[in-house]
């Protein structure tokens, strides 16, 4: 039986896992469940799962979450962002699923990589600030960054069917968002309710802004760069409103290999879950009879610049990607609070990008050096 943590239990990713975990029993044990805010949801998952420890992110609510566990709970309880790392570093787990969003989860992929644990990763904005220093530490500590992102999961699959050396390109797909075919004129009236809605995926709502802007896309290019060492000439971008291929590789001799389901990303969750194996699911077959096209079109790179953004930090390498995520995370968190309109989140982005002189990631501290002056300088920006 494999023991899992998971870190951003109340998310998303993080109930889906726990969804796939309940499918089989037999395989998966809960030893550690996390979440940032969500305190409520946290206790309910606690004393269904009993596991051996359970943290909440936001120091402030241990004492509710004390409360709501009352003597059913028999586990260790921690708090704040050094109950987080304290609990990544315990030794008893096969894998830790980092489904923390935004840049907080990156103290977290750090420490379980420090303690040799597999990383299922979910949390794209580490790798993009980070990805020198986490394939690093995967490489001492003799362990492995699975990737959970739809996407990098289909890239991770697909190049298991040849070498690193043989690849010409690894190609991302997009579904385009909400406002792929929308007026650009009408975009300065987009609001974050109509931002949020994404057309095929259930995802969180940032996740969701970073989808209407396609900066979703522009951090996958740097992640692809980290994970897999192709150079950013090699990757590409193409839309696909379907969202049933999931990425492909094209290869030297022409062939491509695609990865292919349905929109579900118990997919994915699952196979980082259990890989090597590949486990059975409970969910009806999918069957490629239910579509009678799928539709692929390059992106419109004027009306999104946000890839621009992705290829540039992607080139420079150092901390641009930590940059360009501080940067996307800064404005969004604006645009989310009525700050700035949607057009915005991409001038922003681009001005603070640009005004950016990257270093080489030889310490963690670097890493939070660059996020902390992107953030700084992207409110600045928006004041101007």
């Amino acid at each position: 039986m494999r023991t899992l943590a998971i870190f951003g239990s109340t998310g998303s990713i993080g109930t889906q896992a726990l969804q796939v975990a309940a499918t089989l029993p037999a395989e998966f044990r809960v030893g550690c469940l996390a979440a940032g805010h969500n305190v409520a949801a946290l206790a309910e998952q606690a004393l269904t799962w009993q596991p051996e420890r359970v943290v909440i992110g936001n120091s402030e609510k241990l004492l509710e979450l004390k409360a709501r566990l009352s003597s059913r709970f028999r586990g260790e309880i921690l708090a704040g962002p050094e109950g987080l790392v304290e609990a990544a570093k315990k030794p008893d787990y096969d894998c830790v699923l980092a489904a923390m969003s935004g840049f907080q989860g990156l103290p977290v992929a750090v420490a379980a990589l420090t303690a040799g644990h597999r990383l299922a990763l979910a949390n794209k904005e580490s790798m993009v600030a980070a990805g020198p220093l986490l394939r690093r530490l995967a490489l001492e500590h003799r362990t492995q960054i699975v990737p959970v992102d739809s996407e990098h999961s289909a890239l991770f699959q697909c190049l298991q069917t040849g070498k690193a050396s043989e690849v010409e390109t690894l190609l991302l797909t997009g579904s385009g968002g909400p406002f792929r075919t929308r007026d650009r004129q009408t975009w300065s009236s987009i609001t974050p309710d109509e931002a949020a809605r994404h057309p095929t995926w259930s995802m969180g709502r940032k996740i969701s802004i970073d989808s209407a802007t396609m900066m979703n896309k522009a951090l996958e290019i740097v992640e692809a760069r980290e994970l897999f060492g192709v150079p950013a000439d090699r990757i590409d971008v193409v839309v696909h409103p379907q969202s049933i291929v999931h990425s492909m590789v094209v290869w030297r001799d022409g062939s491509i290999v695609a990865q292919m389901g349905l929109p579900d990303m118990k997919v994915p969750i699952r196979y980082a879950m259990t890989w090597p194996e590949r486990l059975a699911a409970n969910e009806p077959a999918w069957s490629v009879t239910r579509f009678s096209g799928l539709e692929f079109f390059a992106p419109d790179r004027a009306r999104f610049p946000s890839l621009d953004f992705g290829f540039d930090a992607a080139k420079r390498g150092g901390t641009a990607g930590a940059v360009l995520n501080a940067a996307n995370e800064a404005a969004v968190d604006l645009f989310l609070q009525g700050e700035i309109a949607f057009p915005d989140i991409f001038d922003l982005v681009g001005q603070v990008l640009a005004r950016h002189r990257e270093e080489p990631i030889s310490t963690l501290d670097i890493v939070w050096e660059a996020d902390r002056w992107a953030r700084e300088e992207t409110m600045a920006c928006s004041r101007i």
